[in-house]
């Protein structure tokens, strides 16, 4: 496969990377595909990690183009320099806008200790739409945010709206199991809504503002149609 390359200097490579496909090898994954190896082999160069997404998660990736190039970016990251910006279908209507601050931990690391996480996020739009999902009400309610973590904990986004009880459409390890199988069995749109749409930051070795941005799939687009969303996306 070719990944969609959203910016290139020669410094840095950022790629639009695909929901459902894995950053690099796991030992608890049988996955033959990745998104490292994909991009070395296309690009037939090495690119080195600086940050990563969860495999269902879609958007943005930025690579350098060197170790030293990989961790002048890095060292952004650490230091909270860069903007990242996400956007996320959620279950129900949350505030216009708020700060999510709630410790949270790696549950997949024996004895690992909850850690500072922070999350900004604003209500880009709502919408009620007529599915009887779980037979309780005739309606159901949906919400477009646009999220900026301040920090970068393991599963942290989708662990922060879970927690005020607007969990991410399509999270299977912390959604909402009636509205993730209404998705994925009814209408057919077998995702995690969770895509980070940009990053923006001042490049660390030219001194120049970037601004990446990272165009929908047209899963992502079809169900914002579907909840009635889609005249409230950014992109």
């Amino acid at each position: 496969m070719q990944l969609d390359i959203l910016f290139e200097d020669p410094h840095f490579i950022a790629i639009n990377k695909p929901q459902g496909m894995l950053v690099h090898a796991s030992k608890i994954s049988e996955d033959s595909v990745f998104v490292l190896q994909t991009l070395r082999d296309q690009i037939g160069a090495p690119v080195f990690t600086i940050h990563r997404l969860d495999r269902a998660t879609s958007g943005v990736l930025i690579y350098g183009k060197s170790s030293a190039d990989a961790e002048l970016l890095a060292e952004y990251f650490r230091e909270k320099t860069i903007e990242k910006k996400y956007l996320a279908i959620v279950r129900g209507w949350p505030e216009a806008s708020g700060t999510i601050d709630y410790a949270v931990r790696d549950q997949d690391k024996p004895n690992a200790e909850f850690l500072p996480a922070r999350t900004h996020f604003r209500c880009l739009g709502k919408s009620e739409v007529p599915h009887a999902i779980g037979k309780k009400y005739p309606t159901a309610r949906f919400a477009l945010v646009e999220a900026e973590p301040e920090t970068g904990r393991r599963h942290q986004i989708r662990k922060h709206f879970a927690h005020i009880l607007h969990p991410v459409i399509g999270d299977k390890r912390h959604g909402d199991n009636k509205h993730n199988a209404y998705f994925w069995k009814t209408l057919e749109l077998p995702r995690m809504f969770l895509h980070a749409w940009a990053l923006s930051f001042k490049h660390p070795v030219s001194g120049v503002p970037v601004r990446i941005r990272a165009p929908l799939d047209a899963l992502f687009q079809k169900t914002l149609l579907v909840l009635d969303l889609a005249k409230f996306s950014p992109i």
